[in-house]
């Protein structure tokens, strides 16, 4: 058979045999232009794609089957005759299955909103309960090409950065599409309520050299001063001067250039985050977005009838990729709604989901935790979740209890038990590496957490012993990824045994920004990406058991234990390496517990400034909120001078510093009773305020929030109660300018007097 007749076949037998001809296209057409250079970086780089080309088809010669057409059939082995220019290497899963005609004609990612837009598909953006905004995709397209028009204006070229810095849903997606239309790859970046956002945005735009960047007026002159207070002035200056302003853009009539795009060229990078040290960017090509795309689509069953609902931030690859880029693939119709409002009112989450009939949703642990803690007592059966199917679940360790609680709750509100949806991925990826099985209840084993060394067997357990901890499955490689578990060497471990995660794929990316030294570690000799993650395979199934990198999880982001450290060691009296920061996570804990572990051998008492210090910086530089700090007597390093970090989690576990944190704990009690105001004036409002959001402690008239180690989720709880008492006066900025309750109350007052 030729090739013409399998195309011609009809239906999905026509669009798989275009798929392959275009891999077979882009196979030979490497191969032609590595026969003509000899540099060994560039062909190292073409025979990569080369393989994963390879690996492509040959995965999709497999998913004949599932249209009924055999192995054996005639027509399979022509076309994989045609395919094998060399011999493949690996097994990849089916790329076709539920994927839709867009994703397997589609070029580059700007195709999917291009198809968008001819479908008249739309997207709404929930700015209140009752603050709606639809927006075709048509129109979309417009307005993007409007702010590509004025990037160009400025001198934006093909292969130029663009940061786009911005809170706003609807200016942040036309932003990243006025970057994918003009090829100028967009760096998101969280615009955040701290001074640690915009030192990570300076940070990225040196490590770029002469980006552009998309704002709005109020945030570029927050960020000036900032520049100009942490001498910074001229980095400013030269951003300033390539600098878009949302007002600016006014008239959509005047449309930018079109860059077409190849699939393998750069799309946008997506930068981690971090307090000190310089972040990393991870480069994903269209055809990374495109593989996890169809790849996620068939793990999942999206389909063109789905309505998708997020609050996560779209500067998260879950937000931008998962709960954006993935619907457009499907033609889904998407839902918005900003992150400060879900923070503020996190019941319009479900509310929203029940009046639009919402199928999929996502959210980290604290998300589900955050829900639940507001929604308290309130009945939930005004409410109809029965059209959720896919509630995903990942970004952190997934906690199998929190699970439970969130599905019992709302059961009565027709949330089926089978909607949540354990999942595991990561940047690197795109984002999505492993989901279950769609449809089926979420599951979970117990295992002995002392026996979770990478090699090792795992010793199953029952939940009712004091070692026992609980891991849930988070299914199986999506098509177009595989994932693979290792010993120390590389080498791959046998079932119910602890591996270093690692994967390769499609979807997976080249490497990190101008990161050569990074980029040698990360890959292994044949070609995995170490995800920096341990797991275990157990009847087929993927657990995570944890993080070989010592990453923190708290409120659903990623924190390096060594940026705090950087962050701790500035307190007077503080050295290098006198300080570990660590993830602590208890039996009770559903989210890793924030612990500073300083090196001190005199009195408590003594203790109580450092510790004090060391709480308010970390709080004060990135808004977390230090759970533990807890004195020790020394620092346990390995042989080389590495922290053990484990050592003192372990011991923290084993209760050897209870009677060091109890001591601590009465210390730390007021030695008097907190001043009583007569409850007439604003600082006695905003107390009474304070006093029902910071129930676990007594706060005091001149009490730095940020000495006694208020998170940022609780002042954002605090601002909208004060916004409620005072609506429109005080902005969530103030809160951080003016940290006591008497410096905020001088603030209001002068506010209300103008």
């Amino acid at each position: 058979m030729r090739n013409t007749e399998i195309r011609d076949a009809g239906g999905p037998h026509r669009l798989f045999g275009q798929a392959i001809d275009r891999r077979i296209r882009d196979v030979r057409e490497r191969e032609g232009i590595m026969s003509t250079r000899a540099h060994s970086d560039f062909q190292q780089t073409h025979r990569r794609e080369i393989q994963r080309t390879r690996r492509a088809v040959d995965a999709s010669l497999k998913s004949l089957a599932s249209f009924g057409i055999q192995p054996r059939d005639e027509r399979v082995r022509i076309r994989q005759e045609r395919a094998r220019v060399r011999p493949g290497v690996i097994e990849c899963a089916d790329i076709v299955g539920h994927s839709s005609r867009i994703m397997l004609e589609a070029q580059s990612v700007v195709d999917l909103l291009r198809a968008n837009a001819e479908r008249n598909r739309v997207i709404t953006y929930l700015e209140g309960e009752h603050d709606v905004r639809e927006v075709g995709c048509a129109d979309l397209w417009k307005h993007s090409l409007a702010i590509l028009h004025e990037l160009q204006r400025k001198g934006a070229r093909r292969g130029d950065k663009v940061i786009i810095f911005t809170a706003n849903n609807e200016h942040f997606i036309r932003a990243f599409w006025a970057g994918a239309l003009g090829a100028i790859m967009p760096i998101p970046v969280a615009i955040g309520i701290s001074d640690a956002h915009r030192h990570k945005l300076l940070r990225i735009a040196r490590k770029l050299g002469n980006p552009f960047l998309f704002t709005d007026a109020k945030t570029l002159e927050r960020l000036r001063t900032f520049a100009d207070e942490t001498g910074e002035s001229t980095l400013f200056a030269q951003l300033a001067a390539r600098t878009l302003l949302a007002e600016q853009v006014r008239d959509s009539a005047n449309q930018g250039r079109i860059e077409n795009s190849r699939s393998n060229d750069p799309l946008f990078i997506q930068f981690s985050s971090g307090s000190t040290s310089e972040p990393k960017g991870v480069v994903l090509t269209h055809a990374n977005i495109m593989a996890n795309a169809r790849g996620a689509t068939q793990a999942s069953g999206f389909n063109e009838n789905d309505i998708s609902l997020s609050w996560m931030p779209l500067t998260h690859d879950m937000g931008l990729i998962g709960m954006h880029l993935f619907m457009l693939a499907n033609t889904i119709r998407q839902h918005f709604m900003p992150t400060e409002l879900f923070i503020r009112r996190p019941l319009l989450w479900m509310e929203f989901a029940s009046r639009y009939r919402v199928n999929i949703t996502t959210s980290p642990n604290f998300g589900y935790r955050h829900f639940l803690k507001v929604l308290g007592d309130r009945a939930v059966d005004q409410w109809d979740l029965s059209s959720l199917r896919l509630l995903f679940n990942g970004a952190e360790p997934i906690s199998r209890e929190l699970a439970d609680q969130f599905t019992a709750r709302l059961a009565p509100a027709k949330l089926k038990r089978a909607s949540m949806f354990p999942v595991y991925g990561l940047a690197e990826a795109s984002v999505a590496v492993a989901f279950p099985k769609p449809g089926c209840d979420y599951h979970s084993i117990v295992v002995d957490r002392h026996h979770l060394n990478v090699g090792e067997n795992v010793i199953f357990s029952d939940a009712s012993k004091r070692n026992a901890t609980e891991l849930v499955a988070v299914g199986k490689s999506i098509p177009e990824c595989e994932v693979r578990l290792c010993d120390h060497n590389d080498r791959p471990v046998a079932d119910a045994q602890v591996g270093h995660l690692q994967i390769r794929g499609g979807n997976v990316t080249h490497g990190y920004y101008e990161e050569p030294e990074v980029n040698a570690r990360t890959f292994t000799a044949d070609g995995w990406l170490r995800t920096g993650d341990l797991g275990l395979f157990k009847d087929g199934e993927l657990y995570i058991t944890g993080r070989s990198k010592d990453i923190i999880f708290v409120n659903g982001q990623n924190y390096y234990p060594h940026d705090l450290e950087a962050i701790a060691q500035e307190t007077p009296g503080l050295e290098l390496n006198k300080v570990v920061i660590a993830g602590v996570r208890t039996e009770h804990s559903a989210t890793d517990e924030l612990t500073a572990f300083i090196l001190h051998r005199g009195s408590m008492s003594d203790f109580l400034p450092t510790a004090r210090a060391v709480k308010h910086l970390i709080n004060e530089r990135t808004g977390l909120e230090v759970d533990h700090i807890v004195p020790v007597k020394r620092i346990p390093k390995t042989t080389s001078g590495k922290l053990q970090r484990h050592v003192l989690v372990q011991s923290f576990l084993d209760g050897e510093f209870d009677a060091e944190l109890r001591e601590i704990s009465i210390l730390l009690q007021p030695k008097s009773p907190a001043i009583q105001l007569s409850g007439d004036s604003i600082a006695d409002r905003i107390k009474a305020i304070c006093d029902t959001v910071l129930t676990d402690r007594t706060i005091d008239f001149d009490d730095n929030l940020f000495d006694i180690g208020v998170s940022s989720l609780k002042l954002v709880e605090i601002h909208e109660k004060i916004d409620r008492e005072f609506p429109g006066v005080v902005e969530l900025t103030d809160v951080f300018d003016h940290p006591t309750i008497g410096e905020l109350a001088r603030s209001l007052e002068a506010k209300l007097r103008k």
